[in-house]
């Protein structure tokens, strides 16, 4: 949308994620993704800025509205507000959005621009992409190197002030140094398990096991060749069972959600290429679970995470964070 300014978030089909689509799919919240393009070249600040602004102008004043939540309060309010993980019941309601930077690049090495833009109602914060920026190294920097001196100082300012850490794209040595640092519990947000289908990007079991132990999050992810090997066949949605079985068995009931990485994709597991298709993927996962886990894994547990570790709107006015 920051490339095209007439893209409309409304129902425009170069989008995956449109206001119609959330309203098919019975999508209460919504996490955009503020992603710095390789080929806009070197990272910049007014880039994140430029996207904060596409949010605010272009997508919460579709015609419908799109509210922000940054708050543990607003957390609260949409729990209450949530029914069955049936669309039925939540037909014409107002979604969420929450606002996250995918890779700390754009921040050009500045934690006064890491704090700013938490104030500005950034809430996530994807440390790398896939190489090595200036916190950490990313997930496919084969050196696999960790944090940086001053990476090591954007976790303490990113425990200080609430804005929550995602592991995605980080190095499996930064994975294990933020372990060790961080006083919040992190998510992976868009990531499968390892052992199901052996891609970089993947959790091991291990790492699994340390998010569940931490209380942390993990998205599953809709990213066709992170739920299968190959590309010869079509991925279908049955095929991301195996990987939400295996998160079960290592103790992930309670930590799983839905990752998605519309937008960020350009191929796509066939009958899920859109938030329209969750009523269908509701109702496969109700042929193999209790609707209670499926309840959790659409909403409960991302709301639980958020209504925990969310900072509370007091903090906006210089009051302790908590």
């Amino acid at each position: 949308m920051r490339e095209d300014t007439r893209i409309s978030f409304q129902n425009d089909k170069k989008l995956d994620v449109t206001y119609e689509r959330l309203q098919h799919g019975a999508v209460s919240l919504q996490c955009f993704a503020i992603y710095l393009s390789e080929r806009w070249g070197i990272p910049r600040y007014e880039y994140i800025l430029d996207q904060i602004d596409v949010f605010k102008s272009r997508v919460m004043t579709t015609a419908g509205g799109v509210r922000w939540m940054r708050w543990k309060e607003e957390a609260a309010e949409l729990e209450q507000e949530i029914g069955s993980v049936h669309p039925a019941s939540k037909a014409g309601q107002i979604p969420w959005g929450l606002l996250s930077v995918e890779g700390a690049d754009g921040f050009e090495g500045s934690l006064f621009y890491v704090r700013m833009c938490y104030e500005m109602g950034v809430r996530f914060l994807g440390i790398t992409w896939n190489y090595a920026n200036w916190a950490a190294d990313g997930v496919l920097e084969k050196r696999d190197g960790g944090f940086t001196e001053k990476g090591k100082k954007l976790i303490e300012l990113c425990n200080e002030i609430g804005l929550l850490l995602d592991v995605s794209h980080l190095s499996p040595t930064g994975f294990w140094e933020l372990t060790e640092r961080t006083e919040r519990p992190f998510i992976a947000s868009h990531s499968n398990a390892k052992s199901i289908c052996p891609h970089p990007r993947n959790l091991t079991d291990e790492q699994i096991r340390a998010i569940v132990a931490m209380d942390g999050r993990i998205g599953m992810t809709f990213v066709p060749w992170f739920v299968r090997e190959g590309g010869e066949k079509p991925v279908r949605p049955e095929e991301l069972l195996p990987h939400i079985e295996h998160f079960c068995s290592l103790g992930g009931q309670n930590s799983l959600m839905i990752g998605s990485d519309f937008d960020g994709i350009d191929a796509w597991i066939q009958g899920l290429e859109h938030p329209g298709r969750y009523p269908e993927f509701a109702e496969l996962l109700c042929k193999h679970y209790s609707e209670e886990l499926v309840r959790k894994w659409f909403s409960g547990n991302a709301l639980s995470y958020l209504k925990r570790h969310l900072p509370e709107s007091e903090g906006m006015h210089g009051k302790p964070v908590k």
